[in-house]
């Protein structure tokens, strides 16, 4: 088993709050990895992520995606959900907000492996997508396991399965 992480040490004697929070919040609350013997994906998708255009004030949406494997800790979802509000009202480059969510994360859990996937819809005819990655230093991902596809069992009904 890894060595125990300060940020691991800290999640255990950091007390949770009594209820879950309701607020826009930066604070991001962790719990400890119920299996940190193995590499597992955990991904989360926030389809309505919004903030403010720092040049214009106009709203800017996007569609996260953040694909990880924890080490010894994992973000607490209401937590994160209240992470992503707070940026609501505030302005920030896509290239910027991106990347602070990234580091937030891995301040946060110090995952082995963090990639966000930001995909920002059309502002003046044009889509931006943002993937920034963080890899814990010595870190290598298990090889692929590709398994045989099986043949359908529905009828053949002529209709697409």
């Amino acid at each position: 088993m890894a060595k125990k992480s300060p940020a691991a040490a800290a999640a255990q004697s950091r007390p949770m709050p009594p209820n879950p929070p309701t607020a826009p919040s930066k604070q991001l609350h962790v719990f400890a990895n119920p299996a940190p013997q193995r590499d597992y994906l955990i991904q989360f998708q926030q389809p309505e992520f919004t903030c403010l255009c720092p040049l214009t004030g106009q709203p800017d949406f996007a569609h996260f995606s953040i694909d990880m494997v924890a080490d010894l800790l994992c973000i607490e979802l209401k937590s994160l959900k209240m992470y992503f509000w707070s940026y609501r009202d505030e302005g920030a480059f896509h290239e910027a907000v991106t990347n602070t969510i990234l580091d937030d994360i891995v301040k946060a859990t110090a995952p082995r492996f963090a990639r966000i996937t930001a995909k920002w819809f059309v502002r003046g005819g044009i889509y931006t997508h943002i993937v920034a990655e963080h890899r814990q230093r010595g870190w290598k991902p298990q090889p692929s396991v590709t398994l045989p596809s099986l043949p359908s069992l529905l009828p053949a009904s002529g209709l697409a399965a």
